[in-house]
């Protein structure tokens, strides 16, 4: 143990990160035994149709939803305490500054974008949901350096919208497409995306850019990059999710009969930064 903290210490300069070491690692096992265990067991038992006679993927894809929907109903209620009782230091100084609360809430959410991202790349469909997951990845494992700690955490309300999507996607394979709860489900879904991704997410993006454009000098090539490209990137995948989903719900609710899935989560999910939470179709 002492080796692998030198080595995240002192070659990956990942100073804050060792002491939550145990909750990232318990997040990633914890996330892939829903996955591969718990999932299947309590789909089988409680809701049989959901896998009979289905493929491999289309089960996988089931069980990757049950795992988006722990990990959205977990996180946002914590990342919103830890917002609540930030110090005011974090947010006098957005780049550097540290809350020990929140470093659980992002050893968490590191673990789930492990899991993702190797789901992702092991039922691979789309480049992009790969791309994705590994952001996500990226941007809060390096966040224990420490850096941007204020934004990762509020980064992590995006997830808000993912628990709609999530119903949204149950109710299509329960048969109740085109249902009065999933038109209250899905206006939901889009009134928590618009304004939590698109609208909130969209200002704490801009602010995030114009701290990193401060602190230019301070960090390295490598964060600057992972970070700015990283940001573009899940910003336009949420502007893009936004116009695909307008579209699937448009349809359904036009022709009860329409089965076209909501593409962020039938293909990977979590649209979330969010996202990820599904690869396949049935």
């Amino acid at each position: 143990m002492a080796v692998l903290e030198h080595f995240i210490v002192e070659t990956l300069g990942l100073t804050k990160l060792p002491p939550y070491l145990p909750t990232f690692l318990l997040s990633f096992l914890g996330f892939t035994l829903i996955h591969l265990v718990l999932a299947p067991y309590l789909t089988r038992r409680f809701y049989p149709l959901a896998f009979s006679g289905k493929s491999r993927l289309a089960r996988n894809n089931w069980s990757i939803h049950v795992v988006s929907q722990v990990h959205a109903l977990i996180i946002v209620p914590y990342a919103l305490w830890s917002i609540w009782h930030e110090p005011a230091a974090q947010n006098a100084d957005r780049a550097f500054g540290w809350n020990p609360v929140a470093g659980y809430v992002h050893a968490i959410a590191t673990g789930y974008f492990l899991w993702d991202t190797l789901d992702a790349m092991y039922n691979f469909i789309d480049a992009g949901f790969v791309a994705h997951g590994l952001a996500c990845f990226l941007i809060f494992t390096m966040s224990f350096k420490p850096f941007v700690a204020y934004y990762g955490t509020r980064c992590l309300l995006w997830e808000t919208s993912t628990i709609f999507l999530n119903n949204h996607w149950f109710l299509d394979k329960m048969n109740r497409t085109g249902s009065q709860l999933q038109f209250v489900n899905g206006s939901l879904l889009l009134a928590s995306f618009f304004g939590v991704r698109l609208v909130y997410g969209g200002s704490i993006s801009l602010q995030f850019l114009v701290t990193l454009r401060e602190v230019y000098n301070d960090i390295s090539l490598t964060y600057t990059l992972v970070y700015g490209v990283g940001n573009i990137i899940l910003q336009c995948l949420n502007w893009f999710w936004f116009y695909k989903m307008i579209n699937a719900l448009r349809k359904r609710f036009n022709n009860s009969s329409e089965q076209d899935k909501l593409l962020p989560q039938d293909a990977h999910g979590d649209v979330e930064d969010g996202t990820g939470n599904g690869h396949q179709e049935d």
